[in-house]
């Protein structure tokens, strides 16, 4: 079974102060996140170490895979875009023929 996702509390800056260490060991123990705000406009927010770890893979993976777009779309920079769909198109087509021949009829 997998653990229950934190809960995200908002707080006023001057509340985060005032409970730091209660605030911390909730995030700590992955009860809460916590978004901080100063006059009701969102400002900070503490996460757990492991939330962080996660978010800095997340933003590396989105990083490459904005990479391999852009390598994609120099590859076939100055074909029009017409001539490129319907090679596309192609290809999907193709590809569903080869399926269709994989799969076994039902008797």
């Amino acid at each position: 079974m997998s653990e229950q996702a934190p809960t995200v509390q908002t707080v006023s800056a001057s509340k985060a102060r005032q409970e730091w260490s209660e605030l911390l060991d909730q995030v700590y123990r992955r009860h809460a996140r916590v978004l901080v705000e100063a006059e009701g406009v969102p400002v900070a927010a503490i996460v757990s170490a492991e939330d962080l770890e996660q978010l800095t893979h997340l933003e590396a993976q989105r990083e490459a895979d904005l990479g391999l777009l852009d390598e994609t779309q120099a590859a076939f920079a100055g074909v029009p875009a017409e001539e490129l769909e319907e090679q596309v198109a192609s290809a999907i087509s193709a590809v569903r023929q080869q399926s269709r021949r994989r799969r076994p009829r039902a008797s």
